[in-house]
């Protein structure tokens, strides 16, 4: 029998005696770990599912030599939603809300990498206007889920002032957001076709004032971190991921350009108009820790400089399709046209019809690219939806990226590839 794979939460302080001790044959391990575990050599040690530099419900089993990793073997599955087979029974418009409740610090490319794979496979129309604003509230979702990351990475490192900084500066997104949706986080703006509705008249001189003020605050961080001796010191050299090695794993956005690879959805494989924008992608040059977190700084400011220079070519016209096959009439019309409320009544009680045939559409959300393959019946809701999420792949790079490390650097690396469990586990 193979003991003493312990519960490492300090939260919690029991006492050694209390701590849960896991009994198993070799075999169940043989292959999983070093042949060094099985002698008892080194030690298993469970960190999570409940800790709180697992930035979520992630175990993660530890196989130690003193505090140095031998081998990490992640967990997941604790958070599991079954959303893509709740989308499978639904209609496709009902289904979008799900899409909120997996990255939910990035519900907006959810939506948008859903809504492109549904336009995809219908042939239904987006017009311009609706493009433009997309592309603002991507960019602002980018910069949310950053100004998150940076806060609860710098405060598991122990910086707890950039923590406070970046959630002040977060709070106005959430403001602007619920300007256009009437919800704070779980938005379903963006819909297939075009968003919800149009920009209410008080929107755009708020986003203006952010745009104003926001790129003053980046330099706040900047000061506080950037050339920090003891931010360098826990980062630097730490979890480096090779180019090659990082392709090979399946890593993706600012966790792979950190590691110089030059590899942007909205460059590569531009959607929404992203080709008209100029902005740079910020890339590393080491692959470690320090460059992770300086790539996402940098896309902060790309962001800003896009949703400016979108803000500039707003164009007029309808912001969702008018093709009442797919998109319901206005409210107003509800009220003169018969033909208005049949389509109204058809859509919310049996939704539209989409043809028997399968797409799939990639698009690049702050964590990485997120891919939406949906295959249709030829009816009104979906025979399979699946999302290829960043969240997963990073999450099955960590036991790679950690090997040889100290149980202390774990928690960098950790927040340093940007996971969220709810976009893993779906």
């Amino acid at each position: 029998m193979v003991t003493g794979i312990q519960n490492l939460d300090p939260s919690t302080n029991a006492s050694p005696d209390s701590l849960q001790t896991f009994e198993g044959s070799v075999e169940q391990l043989r292959g999983l770990v070093s042949e060094r575990a099985m002698t008892g050599e080194t030690m298993l040690l469970n960190m999570g599912p409940h800790h709180p530099s697992t930035h979520g419900v992630l175990r993660l089993l530890l196989e130690l030599d003193g505090e140095q990793i031998v081998t990490c073997l992640p967990d997941v599955g604790y958070l599991h939603t079954g959303i893509e087979k709740s989308i499978e029974a639904r209609t496709y418009e009902k289904g979008l809300p799900l899409t909120d409740r997996m990255d939910y610090l990035a519900p907006m490319n959810n939506n948008m990498a859903f809504s492109l794979a549904v336009e995809k496979l219908t042939g239904l129309d987006v017009p311009e206007r609706a493009q433009v604003i997309r592309v603002i509230c991507l960019e602002l979702t980018r910069i949310n889920s950053h100004l998150v990351w940076l806060g609860t990475h710098a405060l598991d490192m122990g910086a707890m002032s950039v923590f406070l900084y970046c959630f002040r500066e977060r709070e106005y997104i959430l403001d602007l957001f619920e300007l256009l949706s009437g919800q704070r986080m779980m938005t379903s703006y963006i819909r297939p076709g075009g968003i919800w509705r149009d920009l209410p008249a008080e929107f755009m001189p708020a986003l203006e004032r952010f745009v104003g003020y926001m790129p003053g605050k980046i330099d706040d961080y900047e000061r506080l971190l950037t050339n920090n001796p003891l931010w360098m010191d826990r980062t630097q050299g730490i979890g480096v991921i090779e180019p090659e090695e990082g392709i090979a794993l399946g890593v993706s956005g600012p966790s792979l350009r950190g590691s110089g690879v030059n590899w942007d959805i909205r460059k590569a494989h531009p959607y929404s108009g992203y080709e008209k924008y100029d902005f740079n992608v910020p890339l590393g040059e080491h692959g470690d820790v320090y460059d992770r977190f300086y790539v996402r700084v940098l896309e902060m400011r790309e962001s800003v400089k896009i949703i400016q220079q979108a803000m500039k070519n707003i164009p007029g016209g309808p912001f969702r399709s008018t093709n009442r096959k797919f998109v319901p009439p206005p409210r107003a019309e509800l009220g003169r046209s018969m033909e208005a409320v049949i389509h109204h009544f058809k859509l919310w009680t049996e939704g539209y019809t989409a043809p028997d045939s399968e797409v799939f559409v990639a698009i690049e959300s702050p964590r990485g690219e997120i891919g939406c393959y949906l295959h249709g019946t030829g009816g009104n809701k979906p025979r399979r939806v699946h999302f290829k999420t960043p969240s997963f792949m990073h999450i099955s790079a960590l036991g790679k990226i950690a090997e040889g490390h100290m149980i202390a650097d774990l928690v960098g690396i950790i927040g340093s590839v940007d996971i969220v469990l709810g976009d893993s586990d779906r």
